[in-house]
């Protein structure tokens, strides 16, 4: 703890950039590497989900990334669920700068109320094509929309915010009782985002099969600027790895997974993320610079377009190359934006790892 002045108090928390992983006595061949992951009854080959956010994910991005071996997840509050051809929309933001006008655009086509039918016709067709399904809503639309998710026998139901609790507190709306909701449930629900040991271990009570840790959405600074919230990575995941140990004693052996959704822009940063002890990474940034991204060179989460009070940004990205090549490779950039599966098939090799959960026990430097 550190001193603030007289009355106040801090704990140290640390950044990516602040944190350093340190090989082992041994290396390992690359081909001895195995990168799968396992949630619920889901196997992939990759631990990597693709943010449900609408400049990264459209059912047919979700799918193609399915096929590559990963869990697309699609924004059910997006322009998916609201319109029956968004195309011309996202050709049309696409083609606005950065501004206040391009805000005020977003704003007016979000306000487009989200459509039940769509939701269950977006996730039908990721389902009809053989790949995991999966589909985010906010909290505060998840009780009104939840049936239309199930309809379509999805493989996983996120339930994705700035910051989910176990318990919200209103007199305006009935809030959500995430863990009766939960329950209630036939199918694994993954929620988030959460920063600390306490917040995580009531969402894993509540019946989670997996917590994201941070806030995702493309709006970091944003939220730290406008909202004086922002997620230190490294200290959140380790605290939230512990909430999982704990609440695996305290459940007799129930496994909840630690999904890293913040600060995933880089192959190095999903590899600290995992060396902190994530399970899994949430990537939206990286996925957003593939040529196939509905996005067209530009990326934005919820927050861009909030009614009353936008905070994150739509940012302007240059594609690198294909879907394919920015999570398989290879890899024509040396900023570590591509070629994500191989980036963290090579650290493992690297240290001397050969499985994710042996890979979580790495050593780890402060700078």
């Amino acid at each position: 703890m550190y001193d603030l002045g007289r009355s106040r108090r801090a704990v140290k928390a640390f950044t990516f950039d602040e944190i350093s992983i340190v090989p082992s006595r041994r290396t390992r061949g690359i081909d001895q590497v195995n990168l799968a992951w396992k949630i619920d009854a889901v196997s992939l080959d990759y631990p990597l989900v693709a943010a449900p956010m609408d400049s990264v994910m459209s059912p047919e991005t979700a799918i193609a990334f399915g096929q590559l071996g990963g869990l697309g997840v699609l924004n059910l509050e997006g322009l998916w669920t609201r319109y029956e051809d968004p195309t011309p929309i996202l050709e049309e933001l696409a083609g606005l700068e950065a501004g206040t006008e391009a805000t005020m655009r977003m704003q007016q086509v979000y306000a487009e109320p989200i459509k039940g039918e769509l939701i269950r016709e977006r996730m039908r067709q990721i389902q009809d094509a053989g790949v995991p399904a999966a589909g985010a809503l906010s909290p505060q639309n998840t009780q009104e929309f939840a049936a239309d998710v199930l309809a379509s026998n999805p493989d996983f139901f996120v339930i994705r915010g700035l910051a989910v609790s176990a318990e919200h507190v209103s007199d305006q709306v009935e809030p959500l009782n995430l863990k009766e909701f939960v329950h209630q449930l036939d199918v694994p629900v993954v929620v988030g985002g959460c920063a600390n040991y306490q917040t995580a271990l009531h969402l894993m009570r509540s019946g989670a099969a997996g917590v994201l840790v941070g806030f995702g959405g493309a709006s970091s600074k944003a939220n730290r600027d406008i909202l004086g919230i922002e997620v230190p990575m490294a200290t959140a995941i380790a605290e939230v790895a512990e909430a999982r140990r704990d609440y695996m004693d305290e459940s007799g052996g129930r496994y909840v997974h630690v999904i890293a959704d913040g600060s995933m822009g880089r192959s190095g940063d999903i590899i600290k993320a995992l060396a902190c002890g994530a399970d899994a990474a949430m990537v939206g940034t990286p996925l957003a610079r593939a040529k196939e991204a509905p996005g067209r060179g530009w990326h934005w989460g919820a927050e861009a377009w909030h009614e009353t009070l936008p905070r994150g940004r739509r940012v302007k990205i240059d594609p690198v190359g294909t879907l394919e090549e920015v999570v398989q490779g290879p890899s024509h950039v040396v900023d570590g934006t591509m070629n994500l599966v191989g980036a963290i098939r090579r650290a493992m090799a690297t240290t001397g790892y050969t499985e994710l959960k042996e890979f979580q026990r790495i050593e780890l430097r402060i700078h």
